[in-house]
């Protein structure tokens, strides 16, 4: 059976059921329980250090009224990171090369950071629309604008991680085939060929972990706005 480039991305399906949602859950597992010890193993240490590391820079620009949302944003933050590091692996399934999770990820959180803005300062976030001292033959302009710009905002986030992790992947196998393709034929290219596959792959582990914290900083920010 020939198989093109983009059946990597079709969600895996065993006895006719589908795994997407073991491959969401499974990555979950792989975390270290912590103890109530004072001493821990090095992976326990390594995974509170990351943790704490993660908190600090989500929380560095909310204030204190954001610190609540500490819990679901470190905790998304790791889920993404787990979830497009083990997609790199042969013969995985990245779910987050998927739009509809990343919109079902992007979409709920974007629309309670609205919500909490409306709720605790509907004044200021409604303020947002219209920038101050704008002309009045402008104004209907520029909130149709603005109130468009606020409303792609989760479609921005679910495509750019999409697209990102896309891409990757496919450029990954087109260099990868080519490499064994050409070894037969010139193996001088494919030798060149394969250390350029190996940069690229260094570049998308660089990738997968910059875009898991694009998200939740992005998030973090429109949060920000609203309380």
């Amino acid at each position: 059976m020939n198989l093109s480039f983009f059946d990597q991305f079709s969600s895996p399906y065993l006895m006719g059921m589908p795994l997407a949602l073991l491959s969401i859950l499974f990555p979950t597992l792989l975390f270290p329980s912590p103890s109530t010890r004072w001493i821990n193993n090095r992976l326990v240490t390594l995974q509170s250090w990351l943790i704490h590391l993660i908190t600090k820079q989500l929380m560095t620009p909310l204030d204190k009224k954001g610190h609540k949302w500490a819990l679901i944003l470190t905790s998304l933050m790791m889920l993404l990171l787990t979830i497009n590091l083990l997609g790199l692996l042969p013969y995985t399934f990245t779910p987050t090369t998927q739009l509809s999770m990343n919109m079902a990820l992007a979409f709920p959180l974007w629309l309670a950071t609205l919500l909490t803005g409306l709720r605790n300062q509907p004044t200021t976030s409604l303020g947002h629309l219209l920038p101050e001292g704008t002309p009045t033959p402008l104004i209907p302009a520029l909130i149709m604008i603005e109130t468009t710009s606020l409303l792609i905002r989760p479609l921005a986030l679910g495509v750019r991680l999409t697209a990102n992790l896309t891409a990757g992947h496919l450029l990954i196998q087109l260099i990868s085939t080519a490499t064994v393709t050409l070894l037969p034929i010139m193996p001088a290219i494919s030798t060149l060929t394969m250390l350029v596959l190996l940069l690229l792959t260094i570049l998308e582990v660089a990738v997968a972990m910059i875009q898991a914290y694009v998200f939740v900083l992005l998030l973090s920010l429109y949060l920000q706005e609203n309380i």
